[in-house]
């Protein structure tokens, strides 16, 4: 590839990535009359296109085909959506607000200005509009998320149906429903107001002069060829995801103290459950959630994809593999815990994707050991005929005998930990030893440089981020167009 240039764009405002915070940031600025461009390394793929949750999305709308690790101890996978609308596209749409005790810790660990649970409420009731958060018509959930809610309830634990983001005909059905993704909602009506989006655009590094940052170096696809692209602005938002954010900011040579330091998760580990009758929904997931042991301890369902549920055998394949022909049976859950370690990510030279680790404490082994115990007993309460942990040396769980020999024989060192909750690689804030941006997301050390997305959020939430994103996200984006003139 040249090192000159092949083209250039200019704008008032560039937003590097289109997911929740991205997409949700432009369309605050393109209605308040900012010239945005929105740039996105991966593709545009249109809802309908490929099957939720299957092999090809996999492979066209997540990262490296969605197997990425963070090393450690044991090591834990993680996903992050490379497409237009981020990871509002390959999730499930369930939607939380951030509880109000979790928005006071912030506000008064890392002195963040302004931070009121009322204001984001406010938010969060503007964003459910505009996505249609909702629960399932009638009430009626997915054979696997009944089953959920069948063992909680035959325990006297708490359940809930988590309201998403989608849309249902009047009298739909649930399997009518349309998911309210970036590229159903925010991203067409940022569009619709000016933005330009542009896709398949990897941002290599942000040009900085004395304290300002002035250009993005982007090489873009073209006809299967890259070219290398630069985009002039006045101030850019840096919405690339809590790995992504940080990694460009070091690329570019912002390397403070807390870029990419405190990387939170919330760590999972998963099961199967094999009942008598079909329960599995390949192109759906449970929603509902046990909330008994939160915010330590949370229980919900995964995808089932009957590949998705051969990998959950995977660990046991010898003794587990067979049950693979049962899939229709079987649907995989997943016991989450809010951790209190913390990971790194780290850009390396001449290296395409940072390098990310991360740490488990000893109360976070002991917790994700009870979760999973705590998940194959709701599993049998509700009538799973076997239960098939995730983790080497698992027995088949039939009865409370096997349960407590699961228990003696789990360790986290032998079990598939991943996650989907990525956040707090530049905490916001003013408390000089934690936050690496500000109270509404602009780094300090430079005088246009906003990050706007998950890498803000202090800590893990202990619920579903996108809300929380979304909602601070518009916070900072009006408190930007409060300052700045488009005009100007």
């Amino acid at each position: 590839m040249s090192g000159q240039l092949a083209e250039s764009l200019d704008c008032d405002v560039l937003i590097i990535g289109s997911g929740a915070g991205g997409a949700t940031t432009a369309v605050v600025l393109a209605e308040a009359g900012f010239d945005v461009v929105i740039l996105e390394e991966g593709p545009y793929v249109a809802q309908g296109e490929v099957q939720p949750f299957s092999l090809e999305q996999m492979n066209r709308q997540y990262r490296s085909g969605g197997v990425t690790v963070a090393l450690g101890l044991p090591s834990i996978a993680y996903t992050e959506g490379r497409c237009a609308g981020g990871g509002t596209e390959i999730n499930s749409g369930l939607y939380l607000r951030p509880p109000v005790e979790v928005i006071e810790r912030w506000r008064d660990q890392y002195r963040v200005r302004d931070l009121d649970p009322d204001e984001l409420y406010r938010l969060g009731a503007e964003i459910e509009h505009d996505l249609s958060v909702s629960t399932v018509p009638g009430g009626v959930a997915t054979p696997a998320s009944e089953k959920l809610r069948l063992g909680a309830d035959r325990l006297g634990w708490q359940s809930n149906e988590i309201p998403r983001w989608m849309a249902y005909p009047r009298d739909a059905s649930l399997a009518s429903g349309r998911r309210q993704s970036m590229t159903e909602t925010y991203l067409p009506r940022a569009q619709r107001a000016g933005a330009r989006l542009v896709t398949d655009s990897c941002v290599r590094r942000l040009v900085i002069n004395n304290g300002t940052a002035v250009s993005a170096q982007i090489d873009r696809m073209v006809d299967g060829i890259a070219r290398r692209v630069s985009v002039r602005f006045r101030h850019v938002f840096v919405c690339a995801g809590a790995i992504q954010t940080p990694a460009l900011l070091q690329r570019s040579g912002i390397r403070g103290r807390n870029v990419g330091r405190s990387l939170a998760v919330h760590p999972t580990v998963k099961l199967a459950a094999r009942f008598d009758e079909a329960i599995n929904v390949p192109d759906d997931v449970p929603v509902h959630q046990v909330k008994e042991f939160a915010p330590g301890i949370s229980f919900g369902g995964s995808a089932s994809q009957p590949g998705l549920v051969a990998l959950s055998l995977t660990d046991q394949w010898k003794a587990f593999g067979p049950a693979v022909e049962d899939w229709r049976n079987i649907s995989v859950y997943y016991a989450a815990i809010t951790s209190e370690g913390r990971g790194i990510v780290q850009a390396l030279p001449h290296v395409r994707d940072p390098l990310v680790t991360y740490r488990l404490t000893r109360r976070d082994r002991a917790l994700l050991g009870s979760g999973l115990g705590r998940l194959a007993h709701a599993m049998l309460a509700a009538g799973a005929t076997a239960v098939y942990p995730s983790f080497r040396g698992a027995p088949v769980v039939r009865n409370s005998i096997d349960l407590a020999g699961m228990q003696a024989a789990f360790a986290v060192t032998r079990a598939s930990v991943m996650t989907v909750h990525l956040c707090s690689t530049v905490p916001f804030g003013e408390h000089p030893d934690r936050c690496g941006a500000d109270s509404f997301g602009r780094i300090a050390s430079l005088s246009n440089v906003v990050v706007n997305d998950a890498s803000l959020l202090p800590d893990a939430p202990g619920v579903n981020p996108q809300g929380s994103i979304m909602a601070i996200a518009l916070r900072n984006a009006r408190r930007f167009i409060e300052e700045v003139d488009p005009y100007g």
